[in-house]
């Protein structure tokens, strides 16, 4: 899959194809299905499927309401490699883009930039300033300038949609499994491991610290996880993601201590899948207090992993 970053890359090869256009957080089970008939369409027509996304994501760039993140740039790349696409092109959101007329959208830029041949968008796609642009006005567009538009209806777990929202939900709520049937994968955190202030050393369990930027996480709490560091084969662990108040921490921050390890991994890509919720965060009266939970905590994982997990709790 290549990933094309900004209209200054655009070559005339990038032109032509099945083209898709969203935030895609998550890369949920509906994002799925949409992609599956972008790439299948794409594969019919004998022509590349091409994504078209943003970062930040528009509710990110005019900072109202803004949702925790569930996938960062790397990890929706990464899950995105696994549908069969064919290119990303990733487009800055910024007061120019938020200023696109729907017109231009549907005119100057999928048919005049990219020569789409064919759009695929979802039951509830909207585009352009003030999200004026709609399904109607797209078509309006495309039987105009001679492309084809098509939507996906709205797919459901249960009773009700899939949705980034609705996985947001599920993982602030410790939800793992729900999240995992909306998203069709556990969900994960990547990151490189940085230098940290070496208090898990000092608590006797060792961490490799992750730095989650700008981005509000999705889930916050301790949890059982299992971790991937380019070995031969995952790790079982522990994991707190939060802001660490009996230590005074001002950023979110995920620490992962892995079991029964002792190699330098600063610098590394860590992936880290999250597979049951120990308890919430919280502060401690003391380090002695924050020490003893924490050797509660490590057992309470492990006893999940021997005992939890294989009986499917």
């Amino acid at each position: 899959m290549e990933v094309v970053i900004g209209l200054h890359n655009l070559e005339p090869r990038h032109r032509g194809g099945v083209v898709t256009i969203g935030s895609f957080d998550g890369v949920h089970q509906a994002h799925q299905m949409l992609l599956s008939h972008v790439c299948a369409k794409a594969r019919e027509i004998d022509v590349a499927s091409t994504l078209v996304t943003f970062e930040p994501t528009p509710r990110e760039f005019f900072k109202a309401a803004v949702p925790a993140r569930l996938t960062r740039f790397r990890e929706k790349i990464t899950l995105l490699r696994r549908t069969g696409l064919d290119r990303v092109l990733c487009l800055p959101f910024n007061a120019r883009t938020s200023n696109a007329p729907a017109e231009w959208v549907a005119d100057d830029f999928l048919h005049g930039l990219l020569d789409a041949v064919y759009v695929v968008v979802g039951d509830d796609f909207r585009f352009g300033k003030g999200r004026t642009g709609d399904y109607a006005m797209l078509k309006e567009a495309g039987d105009r300038l001679g492309y084809e538009v098509s939507h996906l209806g709205t797919l459901t777990l249960g009773h009700d949609r899939v949705s980034s929202s609705r996985v947001r939900q599920a993982l602030s709520e410790g939800d793992l499994r729900l999240a995992e049937k909306l998203l069709g994968h556990p969900y994960f955190i990547m990151g490189r491991v940085v230098y940290g202030r070496q208090l898990g050393r000092q608590l006797g369990v060792p961490t490799a610290n992750i730095r989650l930027q700008r981005y509000r996480a999705a889930l916050e709490g301790v949890f059982a996880v299992t971790v991937d560091a380019g070995l031969d084969r995952p790790c079982q662990g522990i994991a707190n993601i939060g802001i660490r108040p009996t230590v005074d921490g001002k950023e979110p921050l995920l620490e992962v201590h892995v079991f029964d390890f002792d190699e330098d991994i600063y610098g590394r890509l860590l992936s880290v899948t999250f597979k049951h919720k120990i308890r919430d965060e919280r502060a401690f009266e003391s380090i002695g207090a924050l020490k003893a939970q924490i050797g509660y905590d490590v057992e309470a994982a492990r006893a999940w992993f021997r005992y939890g997990h294989s009986a499917g709790r």
